[in-house]
């Protein structure tokens, strides 16, 4: 199956304007996260998919694809579309690789790939598990349930799930909790049908739009992974970073 991987990276962010072209040890995080994208064996080609001129001239700079897209998009899930079929060559699946994890490793790539190639879901995703409570009750930690089989239940902000029987104090010690990763694969078809969805009100009440494809009956796959990434949301996770890229 002919891969893609699309890395959305919007210039304009409330906490952190101009993200993709931030600095890490004289590479800009967009460079980073493209490198890391491009040593994925399973992907047959890398595409950058922004909204400005800057990043344009940034991504050509060190010989990488890019794409111009709208500014007015609600998602990156949008975005990866419209790059998606700005593409003269026909894929059968779409990698969303967010812009803003310059940790990716390829084997996580690679992993959400084998997911999709194995026929049982339309999208899949990668969920690592919780090492600490402060992480468990974080709510911009997002959380994922999941049965046997790897077919995603639910994901939340909230811990789930409620352990009844238990304080809260004592949840992390007594149950084995999993947080989402950012990262999706998509069957081509479905990356189309999704942007054709509207917002779900599951979806409106935890802000996340992964709700919106399991109320509309769309199969994923989470796959566990033992490597952590970490997002740069902020200057101050940016920090971070570069002390743990030195």
């Amino acid at each position: 199956m002919k891969t893609i991987g699309i890395i959305p990276a919007r210039f304009a962010s409330t906490r952190f304007p101009g993200k993709p072209l931030a600095s890490i040890h004289g590479k800009s995080m967009v460079q980073r996260v493209y490198e890391k994208a491009e040593s994925a064996s399973k992907l047959d080609r890398v595409v950058v998919a922004t909204d400005d001129d800057r990043i344009v001239t940034e991504v050509k700079s060190f010989g990488g694809n890019v794409v111009m897209t709208r500014p007015d998009h609600m998602s990156g899930t949008d975005r990866c579309y419209e790059a998606l079929s700005a593409q003269i060559t026909d894929f059968d699946i779409v990698v969303n690789i967010q812009g803003d994890e310059p940790f990716i490793h390829p084997d996580q790539i690679n992993q959400v790939v084998t997911l999709l190639e194995n026929g049982n879901a339309e999208i899949s995703t990668l969920a690592f598990k919780i090492l600490t409570e402060v992480e468990l009750f974080n709510p911009n930690t997002v959380k994922v349930i999941f049965a046997d089989s790897g077919r995603a239940i639910y994901f939340s902000r909230h811990p789930i799930p409620f352990l009844r029987n238990f304080a809260q104090s004592h949840w992390f010690s007594h149950h084995t909790y999993y947080k989402h990763l950012g990262i999706y694969g998509y069957l081509t078809n479905t990356l189309k049908r999704i942007t054709q969805i509207h917002p779900s009100p599951l979806e409106k009440a935890e802000s996340l739009e992964q709700l919106r494809w399991l109320e509309n009956g769309i199969n994923i796959a989470v796959g566990i992974t033992a490597i952590e990434s970490f997002g740069i949301d902020t200057p101050d996770d940016l920090e971070k970073v570069l002390k743990l890229f030195a």
